[in-house]
């Protein structure tokens, strides 16, 4: 199935739909979130989260993912070792020995 010019105009009617409700909707956010809520959608803003009004599940689960967040960033800035040279001084490691099966009698 090719691509029509049908499809090309409701993808471009989409995208500029979806630019005009996002730009309404941060135009209007407090009014919208303010409607979520009444209707029972709560949309809690992250500038506006006050850390003593959280309950205890709320404040270990925001120190969780900041938690998170931070061994992420340590990780990124952490250098990487670099590789050991090989040495003529290191033993191979030893070859694993085989166990003996003991010898089973079959009786017919």
């Amino acid at each position: 199935m090719a691509i029509k010019q049908e499809h090309a105009v409701g993808f471009a009617v989409g995208i500029g739909a979806a630019a005009a409700g996002y730009y309404f909707y941060r135009k209007n956010q407090a009014k919208v979130d303010q409607f979520l809520k009444e209707h029972g959608i709560d949309m809690p803003s992250p500038a506006t989260i006050d850390a003593e009004s959280l309950s205890l599940e709320q404040l270990v689960a925001e120190k969780e993912r900041l938690e998170d967040l931070i061994a992420e960033r340590e990780m990124a800035e952490a250098p990487t070792p670099a590789p050991e040279p090989e040495s003529e001084s290191k033993k191979p490691a030893p070859k694993r020995k085989r166990r003996k099966r003991k010898k089973t009698t079959r009786s017919s």
